[in-house]
């Protein structure tokens, strides 16, 4: 338990540091750019978390199924093949991302040419966060994200002197380099870039449905918000990505939680495995009281004028998304219980078949509520389709658990054993 207290308190600075920092960049662009420009960046910014979906289950995820708390060799040579697979991820990315950004020109092209350009090192840095949590090191990928952030500052001043979104694109993501950097010093290892084939050959099992489970998350997302802006227009992407900014401190714990989920289920799994659903219980249902904790919090006790300070003019339609945004996220934190159990468990076809089902709810009911009511409508109908999706996480772990468990003496999903 100590050790477990030790590393949740490194994934929970870490993802502090991050996320408050994504927090701010949201609050800077969205009171420099309005709600018009905001939207634009946004756009840009959940096509990086698409990107970066498919660089973690391509490189990261099967590294922390695999390689979390093996001795020190290993690890140094699957975190120089993970390395080396994100940054080539990154790379083609940025060749089609400017491609497609000259192709379409004006704000938002300009802006998917800077995602591009930044693309490979934000994608190099996240890995170091990773490689380091699955050996036991949060510590070092905290350093790593203090780095990034100091470095956002300078960078964010020059961009706002600017005033383009694609300043800020390439403020937020630009600064990334140096945590790049600061992850090689800190491990000493090169990321191998000749040795990306070879690590896709060895983890193509994980990696291949990882990657299609990432995409179908981060997609579904993505393909919402785009619909959103074809549908209502962007000022309506900027008005529900606000009332997700809104949430950002609270999801700096859930996601630091998540940091350490998978290698904590991992171990939990070899060491107590009839503990399992237990563990997966409490941290999904931790996560799920701790975000409706922040969204009453958000209702009751954030009056309009200090909204307005934080926000300007995207305070207003964001404030009136609290209510389903917050349920969505909820349903969230259920459901990262049950992922990381499945992920311990190493049950890829079983997490996919429940991602697929869950991505396909969350856009056909996203994008119907756009229809019926633009923002608003987008935000219910996603809350509603993220709960029926967490039955079906939490009913594919049931499956898991039971096949992994097959003698009589059990724990069941409430942790009582039978």
């Amino acid at each position: 338990m100590r050790g477990l207290a030790g590393r949740l308190s490194w994934g929970l600075g870490d993802q502090a540091v991050s996320s408050m920092t994504n927090f701010a960049v949201g609050l800077v662009v969205a009171r420099e750019l309005g709600v018009a420009g905001f939207g634009v960046f946004s756009l840009a910014w959940v096509t990086y978390g698409v990107l970066l979906n498919v660089s973690r289950g391509l490189a990261t995820d099967p590294l922390v199924v695999r390689f979390s708390g093996v001795p020190a060799d290993r690890w140094r040579t699957a975190t120089a093949r993970a390395a080396g697979t994100a940054v080539a991820v990154g790379t083609a990315f940025g060749v089609l991302s400017v491609a497609a950004g000259l192709a379409i020109g004006d704000e938002l092209g300009m802006a998917f040419v800077a995602l591009g350009v930044v693309a490979p090192a934000m994608l190099l840095q996240d890995s170091w966060r990773f490689a380091f949590f699955a050996a036991g090191r949060g510590q070092h990928a905290l350093v790593n994200d203090v780095v990034w952030a100091a470095a956002m500052v300078p960078a964010l001043l020059l961009a706002a002197g600017h005033g383009g979104v694609w300043a800020f694109v390439l403020a937020w993501g630009g600064s990334s380099l140096l945590g790049a950097g600061c992850g090689w010093l800190q491990s000493g290892i090169t990321p191998r870039l000749g040795g990306v084939l070879e690590w896709l050959r060895h983890h193509r099992e994980l990696g291949s449905r990882y990657l299609v489970e990432n995409v179908s998350n981060s997609g579904a997302s993505q393909l919402r918000m785009y619909g959103l802006g074809a549908i209502a227009g962007l000022s309506e992407v900027g008005a529900l990505r606000g009332a997700e900014l809104l949430l950002g401190p609270f999801l700096a714990l859930l996601m630091g939680v998540n940091l350490v989920a998978v290698p904590e289920a991992a171990r939990v799994l070899r060491r107590a495995p009839h503990r399992l659903a237990r563990f997966c219980l409490l941290l999904g249902g931790g996560q799920a009281v701790a975000a409706a904790a922040w969204g009453v919090l958000l209702l009751f006790a954030v009056p309009d004028a200090l909204g307005r300070l934080a926000l300007d003019d995207v305070w207003g339609p964001a404030s009136e998304l609290i209510v389903p945004v917050t349920l969505s996220v909820t349903g969230a934190g259920v459901v990262a219980g049950a992922t990381a159990g499945l992920r311990a468990l190493g049950a890829a076809r079983r997490s996919l078949r429940a991602q697929l089902i869950a991505s396909a709810g969350y856009l056909g009911a996203g994008l119907a509520g756009a229809f019926a009511a633009g923002a608003e409508g987008a935000s219910w109908g996603s809350a509603v389709a993220m709960w029926c999706g967490a039955a079906v996480w939490w009913w594919q772990l049931r499956a898991a658990l039971r096949a992994h468990h097959p003698e009589p003496r059990t724990e069941n999903l409430t942790g009582v054993t039978t």
